[in-house]
């Protein structure tokens, strides 16, 4: 990674060649956390073959029509499921929308599930063969490398490193795909994604190979972070920010707009947001409560009920 953030061979937890080498992962990878609330994540075990043929449904969709993808648009829905066109998103108190569009995959619930009212079913499109399988492929894939990072997570702040696992086996978490069209006018005051920080626990962002993404530093400098193609990129969101109490940061990035002829390009990346299950108590963990850092939340939150709070601030609700 061509970064100052680091990047971390996560095999070293999963099939550690010594007890002393996972643990040093443990301990580098909260290091990373704590520091930049980012890092890059190798080895991670997800075949190039299934990002690939991910990214090859997506790209199709958004080559669709606009007036195919919008029949995927659910008004009202909150961009929960399905499509949500261009010029919609923004990032919370900025003036101009994002240059975007993209997709939701959600979590494949039973319809008599307690939590269907607030996780509605997916939506397929049915002009892109293999979207489904491909699709939802990459989004179990991502889930279940999410655990492994929170279980090492847990481990950092001396949880059992099974803590988050029924916190999260329902949890409703999204994939991403978005796509970011050419850029054709000069001096647009819209930015591909406005300063931002994530709402969820963590974000697994798969594409971070393409230039334009930024990561603000503690000393107010954006640092520009471009993985290496293997490298899924791991950052800390709002909800786990609160639930450690800042151990872990929610670090503010953005996506900028490239120059010249590279403006011109399109720019795809597919994020995979971690979320836990809706009725998920978010209150301050007493292990992260110190002298030092004593805690800054009075109240704790449902995740579903911070969940609405933030998509109304962003303009999805």
């Amino acid at each position: 990674m061509h970064s100052p953030i680091p990047t971390l061979d996560i095999a070293r937890f999963v099939s550690p060649s010594s007890p002393r080498d996972r643990a040093a992962f443990v301990a580098e990878l909260g290091a990373a956390y704590r520091e930049w609330g980012f890092a890059g994540i190798r080895n991670h075990g997800i075949a190039q073959a299934t990002i690939d043929a991910a990214y090859a449904v997506f790209k199709e969709f958004f080559a669709l029509p606009e007036a195919v993808k919008c029949k995927y648009h659910v008004p009202g829905g909150g961009g929960a499921r399905g499509y949500t066109p261009f010029g919609v998103e923004t990032a919370k108190g900025a003036q101009h929308f994002d240059l975007k569009e993209f997709w939701h995959i959600g979590r494949e619930i039973p319809d008599d599930s307690g939590y269907r009212p607030v996780m509605p079913p997916n939506l397929w499109p049915a002009e892109v063969p293999g979207f489904r399988e491909h699709g939802y492929g990459l989004y179990q894939a991502l889930d279940a490398l999410g655990a492994r990072v929170l279980s090492a997570l847990a481990l950092h702040i001396g949880l059992p490193g099974d803590w988050f696992a029924d916190k999260t086996d329902s949890g409703n978490s999204i994939l991403r795909p978005i796509h970011y069209p050419p850029i054709t006018a000069e001096d647009v005051p819209n930015v591909r994604a406005g300063a931002h920080e994530d709402i969820n626990l963590i974000t697994l962002l798969v594409g971070a190979s393409a230039s334009g993404l930024e990561v603000l530093s503690r000393q107010g400098q954006w640092v520009p972070l471009t993985a290496d193609a293997d490298t899924i990129v791991v950052n800390i969101g709002d909800m786990l920010q609160r639930l450690t109490n800042h151990v872990y940061p929610s670090t503010t990035h953005r996506v900028v707009n490239p120059r010249g002829e590279e403006a011109r390009k399109p720019r795809y990346s597919v994020p995979f947001f971690l979320h836990p299950n809706p009725d998920f108590l978010i209150d301050v963990l007493p292990s992260t409560v110190t002298p030092a850092n004593p805690s800054r939340y009075l109240e704790p939150i449902t995740a579903q009920g911070y969940l609405e709070q933030r998509l109304r601030e962003i303009k999805l609700k």
